[in-house]
This record gives C-alpha cells, sequence and structure tokens, in this order.
C-alpha cells in the first residue's frame, strides 16, 4: 500500500528535535482542561523533550506531569498536573516524528518511489525507512540503516511488531537485490528479534528472474523457522508482485510480472501453505490479491486469510471488500425513487472481481450503477490497482463517456487527509474537468449508501 510522509516531515538529520505541534485537542480531554488550543507546541514533559509520538506516550504514562508548552506567539508556559497513569492527554499532533524521518540508505531498482516522474510534491520522493513509522503504523523497513542506538530502544521501548522487507534471506541476493552489504545480515537480525521475544510481519517483493522460483520457496522457508513456538518471531509473510512503472531507469533489468510468472506463483506457494499449515497450524504466508487477479485465478475465500494479518499490504483486502459488500447489500430495497444512475471507477485489474455486486446492485430497480475499470497511461500499466490511478488517468479514461449523474470515487486513490491524487491533480480541479460532481467513498457502506441515495455527500 502506498504510504506518504507528511508535507511537513523533515529528514532526518536536515535539522534538531523540534517541539510536537499540536494538531487538535479531544473535547473533554485533560488537554482541553489545560487550555491547549491547535498550534501549541509541546517542549518537553518531565524536563524530557520527546523524540516522536511513541516517546510521547510513554513519557505520559507518569502521573505527575510537569509540562513545558510554548504558544504559537512565542510565549513559554509551565504546567504541573496528576492525572491516572492510563489517562492521555487527548492531543493530536502534526507530526508523528519531531527528529526527522530515517530515510532509505539502498537502491533497490524496483523501489517504486524511483519510478517517479520528477517534478511532483517533494514528499512522492521521500523513502521511509523509520522504524517508528513501521511500529505506529505498519509501513515497511529493511533494518539495513538501524544504528546500535536504534537497536537499543526497540529493545528497551519492546517496538513490536515491526513490518520488514525481506526479499530474500540468502544473504548474497538479499545483498544484491537491495544493493547494501548491510542486508545480508538479515537472518542474525531475526534471531535477534527471537531472541528478545520481539516479533515482525515480513513481506516478498517478488522480481521475475531474480528472486522468483526456488530463492522465493527458500525465503518462505527459512522466515518460517522464525514463526514456530509459543511467540514466534515472524508473526506472517506478505508476497507481492513488482511494480513497474515507465519512468523507470533504464537498464534495470527487472522483468513485469505476467499471468505465466503469476500462476508458477501461486503454485509454489500454496503448497508451501498447506506445508506451514500443518507445521505452524497457520498457512503463515499471503499471496497479495494482485497475483490471483493477474492469472485470472478466482481469490482465495476468506477463511483462508485467517485473521487478514497483512490487508494493509493487499493480502486479502479485497476478498475483505467483497465479504463487507455481502454484508451492505444483504438487505437491498426492491426499488429506490427517483430512480439513480451512476458511475464507479476503479482499478483495471479489480474491475471483473467487483462485476458481481454491480449486478446484485443493478437489480434494484430504478438503480444504474456502471462500473469504470480503467488503466493507468500515467503509470503505463494496463493492470492497475485503484489506489494507484491518478487524476490523469481519470481525466483519460473517463472523457466522453456517460458518467450519469455522479462520479463515485474510492478514497484510496487520494492522499489521506488531503484531497490530491497522486499526480498532484487536486479533487476541486478533478471536479472542475468532468460534467458530473465527485462522491468519495470510504468503503463498502459508503458505496451501498450513495447507490441508494440515503446521503448526499459521503467521505
Amino acid at each position: 500500500m502506498w504510504n506518504e510522509p507528511s508535507a511537513a516531515l523533515a529528514v532526518a538529520p536536515a535539522r534538531q528535535l523540534a517541539p510536537a505541534v499540536v494538531a487538535s485537542v479531544e473535547p473533554g480531554s485533560i488537554g482541553e482542561e489545560l487550555g491547549f488550543q491547535p498550534g501549541d507546541r509541546l517542549i518537553s514533559i518531565n524536563g524530557v523533550r520527546p523524540r516522536d509520538l511513541i516517546d510521547l506516550q510513554v513519557l505520559c504514562g507518569d502521573e505527575d506531569l510537569i509540562l513545558e508548552v510554548e504558544d504559537p506567539d512565542g510565549s513559554l508556559h509551565r504546567l504541573e498536573i496528576e492525572k491516572d497513569a492510563d489517562d492521555g492527554l487527548g492531543l493530536g499532533f502534526t507530526e508523528a516524528l519531531f527528529d526527522g524521518l530515517k530515510q532509505c540508505n539502498n537502491a533497490c531498482p524496483f523501489c517504486f518511489i524511483d519510478q517517479q516522474p520528477p517534478g511532483k510534491r517533494h514528499t512522492l520522493y521521500l523513502k521511509d525507512d523509520d522504524y517508528r513509522l513501521s511500529f505506529l503504523y505498519g509501513s515497511y523497513l529493511t533494518l539495513t540503516n538501524l544504528t546500535a542506538a536504534d537497536w537499543q530502544r526497540i529493545e528497551s521501548q519492546r517496538l513490536s511488531p515491526l513490518f520488514v522487507s525481506v526479499h530474500a534471506t540468502d544473504a548474497e541476493l538479499r545483498t544484491r537485490l537491495l544493493v547494501n552489504p548491510r542486508a545480508g545480515l538479515l537472518l542474525e537480525q531475526l534471531a535477534w528479534f527471537q531472541e528478545r521475544q520481539l516479533q515482525i510481519h515480513a513481506q516478498v517483493v517478488v522480481c521475475p528472474g531474480l528472486n522468483d522460483g526456488p530463492a522465493l520457496e527458500r525465503t518462505l522457508t527459512d522466515l518460517a523457522r522464525f514463526a514456530a513456538g509459543a511467540w514466534p518471531a515472524v508473526l506472517s509473510a506478505a508476497v507481492v508482485p513488482v511494480g513497474l512503472t515507465r519512468f523507470r531507469p533504464d537498464g534495470d533489468a527487472l522483468i513485469p510480472v505476467d499471468r505465466a510468472c503469476a500462476r508458477a506463483v501461486i503454485a509454489l506457494v500454496e503448497p508451501l501453505q498447506l506445508r506451514f499449515q500443518q507445521q505452524l497450524a497457520s498457512r503463515f504466508a499471503w499471496l497479495s490479491d494482485e497475483w490471483y487477479l493477474i492469472a485470472g485465478l478466482p481469490l482465495p475465500p476468506r477463511y483462508a486469510y485467517e485473521d487478514l494479518p497483512q490487508q494493509e499490504n493487499g493480502v486479502g483486502s479485497i476478498r475483505a471488500f467483497l465479504e463487507d459488500l455481502e454484508c451492505a447489500t444483504a438487505a437491498l430495497p426492491a426499488s429506490i425513487t427517483p430512480p439513480r444512475r451512476l458511475s464507479w471507477v476503479v482499478g483495471q485489474l479489480v474491475g471483473e472481481a467487483l462485476g458481481p455486486v454491480v449486478h446484485r446492485l443493478n437489480r434494484v430497480e430504478g438503480l444504474e450503477l456502471i462500473l469504470h475499470a480503467l488503466p493507468s497511461p500515467y503509470w503505463g500499466q494496463e493492470q492497475v490497482v485503484t489506489g494507484l490511478l491518478t487524476g490523469s488517468d481519470l481525466l483519460g479514461g473517463l472523457a466522453g463517456v456517460d458518467l450519469g449523474e455522479a462520479l463515485l470515487l474510492p478514497s484510496v486513490m487520494l492522499r489521506q487527509g488531503e484531497p490530491v491524487f497522486l499526480d498532484d491533480l487536486s479533487l476541486a480541479e478533478l471536479e472542475a474537468k468532468l460534467p458530473v460532481p465527485v462522491r468519495v467513498m470510504g468503503g463498502a457502506d459508503d458505496l451501498v449508501a450513495a447507490c441508494l441515495g440515503t446521503v448526499q455527500q459521503v467521505a
């Protein structure tokens, strides 16, 4: 999944430790009672300047707090409070990190961030490899840029689970894939997690001809060795296909995943899942939905994904969405008045899987939902997931098309917290160029509500 840092987030060590800037204050919270307002800057707690939200949460665990706060006008305040140990301050902050973002020090030829056109917003080019964001939000890191102090902090603060991009467990192959000599230390690092009863979720991005076939089998088998026991070090492994765009560097020797490759990977991983099920009482390793869609094969049933440990990585996300749609459409009305004619846009890769849902909704008399499954000329990909569609893809793919009375747009196309697409086109600019209004949908319930006309605008 696409994770994009905030525009205000500095890159370490570009600046010194900054205050924690308040973005929101929860009504009825301790923060509101103390008079906190957005824009206030929390400098220290009990004399300690927090480096990030993790430090802040730990420091706020004390019952007696002394807060040093700076108003937007520069006025300093010292606040002393007593509270229960489990009470938070009720404050939201503009950033998760107050001392800058740790960027990736690898040179993976398949890095998606390096496969973008120049001249877009600068946050699209930030290579997040920060263990704190991995712990807080599930973003993936490689473990190659951790200092001794970082390892010590992971252990002392029990920052677990982390999400780790593995790609290969063979030291020589992983070093070659990441173009980093420290990449070959992975198995030693996994042993470190195991010894300290800390845990990770693993990811393998498969590049045809490089880390598929026997290399992939070895990688998953090696990872499974750390998945046994009462406290497994590796909780799950996700296998995802490499994504290649038309902007990638020349001569990278990478091969896109095609139907034959997808079927070969499925044929390799599914028997391993059965073996892991017997050994670990879990399938342990899962294929992202893209493999089945590219292969032209049905998605596995919902139970095959167990508790969806890697849903945010595209593993079972479509199956879960289909399940949510089953619930949301379980009690559809026979008809609606007045009639509604709407368009729903998704990535071309998922269009076929969503066809039955459209058919079910269109059985409601008075409703016509038109599904537009689009490719992405922007990225140079015919088969693309919904979240990678850009504003220019929508404008080109929907030009001259009868969209009915409104266009339903999945929120995964937009940057979280900001109505802008990956190509920097804003939602307002898109609407200005389309003949119908756009309604942003967050999930299955939003889709059904928009179709039935039970809400004016969903988000």
